[in-house]
C-alpha cells in the first residue's frame, strides 16, 4: 500500500519552544514513527526572509538550531527527509509558474496574509514586500513539489491550504491532471493548537521573553514557571479560581498525563480533578506551579540532553541537512519536469 506523503516544518526565525512541541513536533514524531507516512520536513528559510530581509544572519543561524531541535525531539533522518528550502531552486520555479494562476486581489484577501501584515504593520508600514504577499504561493509550491497528501498546519494556516487547493484545481483544469490535491489537518487537541505565552499573551515570542525553549536549562524552566501569569482574582488559597485564560492550567491540560499525576501529585487522579479543586477554592497557585514545573522538567529533560549531545557536532547536523536536501531536490525536480511538460515548456 502506497504511503501518504506529509510535508511539515518551520520558518527558521529562532529556536523552537514548547508551543512548537505541543502544536506540531510531538505529533510529527508520532506520525513519522507510525510507519504509515513518508515525511518531508522543510526548514523554510526563503519564507523566513519575507519579514526578516534586514536580518539574514538570524535566519541563517536559525537553520541549524531548528534542525537540532527537530532531531532532539525525535525526527529520524532514516525515516524523515529534512531539508533547506532555499537550496532547492525548483521550488522558486514552481512558485513563478503558480503566480500566473492567482490574482493580486485574491492574495490580498487571504486571511493569513492579512493577519500577518497587520502583525507587522509597525515594521512594514505601507511598504509590504512583494515576497511577503505571495508567500502562500511559495507554500503551495512546497506542498505540491513533493506530492504531499497531508499538511499538518495550525488553524491560522488553513487559508494557505485553501489557496493551494485553488492553485492545484486551476492548474489541473488548464493543463491536465498533474498536481496532487493535499489536505490540511489540524491538531486534534484544540488547546495544543495555540499555546499562550507564559505572561498570558496570545503569542509566544523570544523578544517578549514569554517562552520556554526546548533547550532551556532546568533553572530557566523553573524561573519561567514561577513567574507565569495565573488568575488575577485568585488572591488567597481559599478563593475560587478560574482555569479559563489561565496559562498554568492551559499548559497542564496539554502536557500533564496520568503518569505525571501518579509521580508528582498523587492526590489527584487527573487534570479534571485538579481543575475542579482550583475552581471551587482551596488550592494555591504555588502548588499548581510546582506541579507544572515537575511535568515540564520531566518532558523537556530528555529533549534537552539529546539537544546538547547533537549540538556538539554541528557538522553532522549539516550533513543530515545536505543529504536530505539532495534527496528532496530530486523529488522536487521530478515534479517540476512534470509541470513544465504539462505546460508545454519542454523544448529540447
Amino acid at each position: 500500500m502506497k504511503k501518504e506523503i506529509i510535508l511539515t516544518g518551520e520558518r527558521p526565525t529562532g529556536r523552537l519552544h514548547i508551543g512548537h512541541y505541543a502544536g506540531a513536533l510531538a505529533r510529527r514524531v508520532e506520525m513519522q514513527n507510525s510507519g504509515k507516512y513518508e515525511t518531508f520536513v522543510i526548514i523554510a528559510d526563503d519564507q523566513a526572509l519575507t519579514d526578516n530581509a534586514d536580518d539574514p544572519q538570524k535566519v541563517h543561524d536559525s537553520v541549524l538550531q531548528v534542525a537540532i531541535d527537530n532531531l532532539a525531539v525525535g525526527i529520524d533522518p532514516a525515516k524523515s527527509t529534512m531539508f533547506i528550502q532555499s537550496q532547492i531552486p525548483e521550488l522558486k520555479e514552481l512558485t513563478f509558474y503558480y503566480m500566473n494562476l492567482v490574482t493580486l486581489a485574491r492574495l490580498q484577501r487571504n486571511p493569513t496574509v492579512k493577519t500577518e501584515i497587520a502583525n507587522n504593520r509597525e515594521k512594514f508600514g505601507a511598504s509590504v514586500p512583494t515576497g511577503f504577499l505571495v508567500y502562500p504561493i511559495s507554500q503551495a509550491a512546497d506542498i505540491t513539489a513533493f506530492d504531499a497528501t497531508i499538511v499538518p498546519v495550525g488553524e491560522d494556516q488553513m487559508p494557505v491550504i485553501e489557496q493551494t487547493h485553488e492553485i492545484v484545481h486551476k492548474f489541473n483544469s488548464l493543463y491536465g491532471e498533474t498536481l496532487v490535491m493535499p489536505r490540511g489537518i489540524v491538531n486534534e487537541n484544540e488547546k495544543a493548537r495555540r499555546m499562550p505565552g507564559t505572561d498570558g499573551g496570545a503569542k509566544m515570542g523570544k523578544s517578549i521573553g514569554n517562552v520556554i525553549n526546548l533547550g532551556d536549562s532546568a533553572d530557566t524552566i523553573a524561573a519561567q514557571v514561577k513567574t507565569m501569569f495565573t488568575d488575577p482574582l485568585h488572591l488567597r488559597v481559599e478563593d475560587p479560581g478560574h482555569t479559563e485564560n489561565n496559562p498554568v492550567f492551559h499548559y497542564l491540560s496539554v502536557f500533564a498525563k496520568p503518569e505525571h499525576f501518579a509521580a508528582f501529585l498523587p492526590e489527584y487522579a487527573d487534570y479534571a480533578e485538579l481543575a475542579a479543586h482550583y475552581e471551587r477554592g482551596g488550592l494555591g497557585d504555588v502548588k499548581v506551579k510546582k506541579f507544572l514545573n515537575d511535568v515540564l522538567q520531566e518532558i523537556l529533560r530528555p529533549i534537552r540532553e539529546r539537544r546538547e549531545a547533537i549540538a556538539r557536532d554541528p557538522g553532522a547536523v549539516m550533513e543530515i541537512l545536505r543529504s536530505g536536501t539532495i534527496a528532496a531536490r530530486e523529488r522536487a525536480a521530478a515534479t517540476t519536469d512534470r509541470v513544465k511538460k504539462a505546460m508545454g515548456l519542454v523544448y529540447f
